[in-house]
């Protein structure tokens, strides 16, 4: 198959995570930069980018990279790029756009610029003056950064890879799918510890946790924009698809568990959990944080993602749950913990300094992802240590 570059995009400070991902499928990566993982691939690369990336937003063609200073020459640089290669005469596609610390700096202007562009060159290498629509959608985006343009056709479509397809419903503050399952990944939980979220909201965290554990790729029940092109045949995806399926590990029974204060999330996260296969998997209970107990077990792991204060007068409230997952993992030192929270005030209430954080955004939110490792568990093949009931 043709070879061509691709971009899979994430949140920054995830970039390593997303990086392995796609060696793990077997591409080679041509360069990182914030919020972007530039990988060599095919028409196969973009199925299995969209049906197995966990972490990362979005999968995109690279069309062409060049600095553009004027309208003009962001006109003239769009135009030679082999748009035909992609876009056919009956297609319907929109640009979108953006720019940070540019001289092009009004992104209407530049999608406009872009558009006619791109139509100029399909109507001089289609013969035509007039375009259907009829056909796939495809989507252009011109992204502008220190007067370097990035232009760039997007596989996965109008929803980003964390549209999972599996939340039916959501609590108040939902994490996305894609960075819960990097912040599973960058912990040091594997198939065979116990997973344990004590403020699980809608489930994510357990979800992703479970979908990891059986080998289940996460774009496995969604469809894609590419998979309506025809350079990306439908029996390729059909095919792949079926293999993902195959991939599903049968036998594997991981042992999560998932509570909440609120009754009303928890049945939201049941039927989330159902909605994406993995509801027998899980372990959901009512409970608030100062009363429950961590699960029967050594070197288990707990994640979470803690309420937050939108008020200061609730603030109160949020130390005091930093104050009672304390309590919580100080009942079994071999455990690990992790959490993500915007509050700066989390090791201090926690009352202990974290082995090591990373700065994240969830949304558009800067928040800290704090991480506290327990000892390493017994080596493959020991059995972990019961903890006495």
């Amino acid at each position: 198959m043709k070879t061509f570059e691709l971009i899979a995009t994430s949140t920054f400070g995830l970039e390593s995570v997303v990086k392995k991902e796609i060696e793990d499928l077997g591409y080679d990566i041509t360069s990182v930069t914030d919020g972007k993982i530039t990988y060599v691939g095919d028409a196969e690369a973009i199925v299995l980018s969209n049906l197995w990336l966990r972490s990362a937003d979005r999968v995109l063609i690279k069309m062409g990279e060049f600095k553009a200073l004027t309208f003009d020459s962001l006109f003239e640089q769009v135009k030679v790029l082999p748009w035909e290669n992609w876009i056919t005469s009956d297609a319907k596609f929109t640009v979108n756009g953006k720019s940070v610390k540019s001289a092009l700096f009004s992104i209407s202007d530049c999608q406009a610029i872009v558009k006619k562009a791109v139509v100029t060159r399909l109507q001089q290498k289609y013969n035509i003056d007039w375009f259907e629509e009829t056909g796939p959608s495809y989507t252009i985006q011109v992204s502008l950064l220190k007067d370097m343009a990035t232009l760039t056709i997007d596989t996965t479509g109008k929803e980003g890879l964390h549209k999972r397809g599996y939340r039916v419903g959501q609590g108040d503050a939902p994490i996305k799918e894609t960075l819960a399952a990097a912040l599973i990944q960058i912990s040091y939980w594997q198939k065979g510890r116990i997973f344990y979220d004590p403020c699980c909201g809608s489930g994510t965290f357990a979800i992703e946790t479970a979908l990891i554990a059986k080998n289940i790729a996460p774009g496995l029940y969604r469809s894609f924009a590419s998979s309506r092109w025809p350079q990306v045949p439908p029996d390729l995806w059909e095919d792949l698809r079926e293999e993902a399926r195959e991939q599903i590990d049968q036998k594997g029974s991981p042992i999560i568990y998932a509570s909440d204060i609120n009754r009303n999330s928890i049945n939201i996260a049941r039927k989330n959990a159902e909605c994406a296969g993995v509801g027998e998997y899980i372990q959901f209970f009512t409970k608030p944080v100062h009363t429950t107990s961590l699960p029967h077990g050594d070197y288990g792991i707990v994640l979470c993602n803690p309420p937050y204060a939108e008020r200061m007068s609730e603030m109160h409230q949020v130390q005091k749950l930093h104050k009672d997952l304390k309590k919580l993992m100080d009942s079994n030192p071999t455990w690990s913990f992790y959490t993500i929270t915007p509050v700066e005030s989390f090791e201090t209430d926690f009352g202990k300094k974290a082995n090591k954080n990373r700065k994240l955004f969830n949304g558009r939110i800067a928040v800290k992802f704090y991480q506290y490792f327990g000892p390493r568990p017994p080596k493959d093949g020991e059995n972990f240590k019961e903890v006495p009931k």
